[in-house]
């Protein structure tokens, strides 16, 4: 864990295989990065796997969202469904206009439009982004299909660009969709 665990560059909601290996491609392109998890156990594990790196766990959702630069980047990586609402409804309290929130766990696609709408008035950008390639692509270069409002994505794109996949010509597999 980083001794430095405020202003991380992004945050990692949810460290199963896909959210811990997305963490650590991150890490390793130059993000650092807070991560939480609903269970103390992935996070320990997360923090054990990544010593001598920038990232910081967290078991709190307050303390983890404070520790993010404003505006806020968050990934979520949690299962797909009623875990997803209640990630946003534990997140709620703690986030704010102009913050990013991504949603990379396989959702459908009407359960995405009908959470955008939700957080409009909030100001709080949500995303759904696909992610291909498993927890090796997560590891070392998911494709990614993210979708939501410009200005998100524009905010979005050094990261995604850079954990991406990159095809023969090294263009990253990432486009705003």
């Amino acid at each position: 864990m980083s001794e430095k665990t405020i202003d991380k560059a992004i945050g990692m909601v949810g460290l199963g295989v896909m959210g811990r290996n997305l963490a650590l491609n991150m890490e390793e392109k130059g993000f650092s990065v807070a991560a939480y998890d609903a269970w103390p156990d992935p996070v320990d594990r997360f923090v054990k796997e990544a010593a001598g790196k920038d990232v910081a766990g967290f078991k709190d959702i307050g303390d983890f969202v404070r520790a993010l630069a404003r505006p806020r980047r968050i990934v979520m990586l949690v299962k797909a469904g009623e875990v997803v609402d209640k990630t946003i409804a534990a997140l709620k309290p703690f986030i704010e206009a102009g913050d990013v929130l991504v949603d990379a766990g396989n959702e459908h696609f009407t359960n995405t439009e009908r959470r955008v709408k939700a957080l409009a008035p909030t100001g709080v950008v949500y995303f759904g982004m696909g992610v291909s390639g498993g927890e090796e692509g997560a590891r070392h270069g998911p494709s990614m299909m993210p979708g939501g409002a410009p200005e998100g994505y524009a905010r979005l794109q050094p990261v995604l660009e850079a954990i991406a996949a990159k095809d023969p010509a090294g263009l990253p597999c990432v486009t705003h969709c």
